[in-house]
């Protein structure tokens, strides 16, 4: 897994919250696949995950007893059935059906969100405030897997309602779903030919990339080379990207590929994933097909990632499928 993607991170008490929080809830792990190799994700520190309960029923039942005031598509107003208001762990709630498509996991979906405090009752932050919902990918990296459960099949224009005991407080969320979107499946735009000294690439009729050794002396400089140039919107300094990848050590030999796993990877530019990454898709635009060249001091570095010995030249082909909107 990787650090999970985070538009705003859960700050300290008493700060306004947004829907990054929620991203930050979903949790973090050392990033590798079923094979041992490593993923670009940045090697994760622990998070403000929900805390784990020992009665999931009696947080859904405590949950039930929170009433929500107003309609889904407006800021929401709630009355605790006491304070303080705890749970032992997180829980999810469908309040109120909406009349849109059904929502898709993988799918990017718009989302409002209101917090407040388990401890009073009192607003701590709303998307409604900042005028504009939050983009995020609907999977068990950006979203706490309770709530991912809950929004799975549940149709735009819904509401549900979340809390999450965060080891000093608990916080509650009313969440109103205000759109989706379904992913592109790779690269789409302008062929750009390929360098000379770059390692070439070949795709399969599906896209997948395949990496050739590359020539000569490893750059010691950030290679972010296009392949292919979308049309997209610009990936954002520090944004959260979903893309498709495959990565291959210098001399070829790939170590990962999220095309063999089947699924996108989702990852924050800040922290979220090794620096090569951060610099080099920053800037690029949805619809790219990216060649990264990463040299140790921006990858891994003496580190020993298993099917990457220390001190290796990384080579990445990168689909950039989407991007959150720049803030």
């Amino acid at each position: 897994m990787r650090r999970s993607s985070t538009v705003r991170k859960l700050v300290a008490a008493g700060a306004a919250l947004t829907l990054g929080g929620l991203a930050a809830l979903a949790g973090c792990s050392a990033a590798s696949d079923a094979d041992g190799g490593a993923s670009p994700a940045a090697t994760a520190s622990a998070s403000g995950e929900p805390a784990p309960s020992a009665d999931p029923a009696a947080d859904l039942a405590a949950l039930e007893g929170v009433t929500v005031a107003g309609d889904a598509g407006a800021a929401p107003t709630i009355t605790l059935p006491e304070t303080p208001f705890a749970i032992g762990g997180d829980a999810a709630l469908l309040l109120a059906e909406g009349t849109g498509a059904a929502l898709a996991e993988g799918q990017v979906i718009s989302i409002h969100s209101t917090w407040f405090s388990g401890e009073d009752g009192t607003q701590q932050g709303s998307t409604y405030e900042q005028g504009r919902a939050e983009s995020l990918v609907l999977d068990g990296s950006s979203l706490p897997t309770s709530l991912v459960e809950k929004l799975v099949g549940a149709p735009v224009g819904s509401r549900l309602l979340y809390g999450a005991n965060q080891g000093t407080a608990t916080s509650v969320v009313v969440v109103d779903v205000a759109g989706s979107e379904d992913l592109p499946t790779r690269a789409s735009g302008t062929a750009v030919p390929p360098v000379e000294g770059l390692p070439a690439v070949t795709l399969a009729e599906d896209g997948t990339p395949t990496i050739a050794a590359g020539a000569g002396d490893t750059p010691t400089e950030l290679v972010s080379q296009d392949l292919v140039t979308g049309t997209g919107a610009v990936v954002p300094e520090g944004g959260t990207v979903v893309v498709q990848y495959s990565g291959a050590l210098w001399d070829g030999t790939p170590f990962d590929s999220s095309w063999e796993r089947g699924a996108p990877f989702s990852a924050n530019l800040t922290g979220g994933v090794i620096e090569g990454w951060s610099q080099g898709l920053a800037g690029k635009t949805v619809g790219s097909q990216v060649l990264l060249v990463v040299p140790p001091a921006l990858g891994y570095g003496d580190e020993d990632k298993g099917t990457i010995p220390p001190g290796s030249t990384l080579v990445f082909v990168v689909d950039i499928l989407w991007a959150s909107p720049a803030a």
